[in-house]
C-alpha cells in the first residue's frame, strides 16, 4: 500500500505545475517511501531470519524511520504553506 501511494504522489508531482504543490506532494511521497522501506526491512528479516538479514533489516529500519521523519516534518511545513496559498488563490 505504501509503495502504491508513493508512486501515486510521484505521478501527481509530474502532473502539477505549481512548485509549492510539487514540494508538498514530494514531502508526502517521502513519508510513504520511508514507510515502505521500514516495512520492507521487517519483511526481509521475517522471511530469511539470518544474521545478515538482521543487519540489513536494521539498516532498512533506520533509513525508513529517517525518511519518514524528514518527510513528515517537510509535509507539516508545506501543508501550512499550501493552505495559505490555497486561501489566497480562492480569494
Amino acid at each position: 500500500m505504501s509503495l502504491v501511494l508513493y508512486i501515486y504522489y510521484k505521478v501527481m508531482i509530474v502532473r502539477t505545475k505549481d512548485p509549492l504543490t510539487q514540494d508538498y506532494l514530494n514531502s508526502k511521497s517521502k513519508v510513504f517511501l520511508g514507510s515502505f522501506i521500514f516495512f520492507f526491512g521487517i519483511n526481509q528479516y521475517m522471511f530469511y531470519e539470518t544474521r545478515l538479514s538482521l543487519f540489513i533489516g536494521i539498516l532498512f529500519l533506520a533509513l525508513g524511520i529517517f525518511q519518514t521523519k524528514e518527510g513528515w516534518k517537510a509535509a507539516k511545513h508545506y501543508r501550512n504553506e499550501f493552505q495559505k496559498h490555497q486561501a489566497s488563490v480562492q480569494s
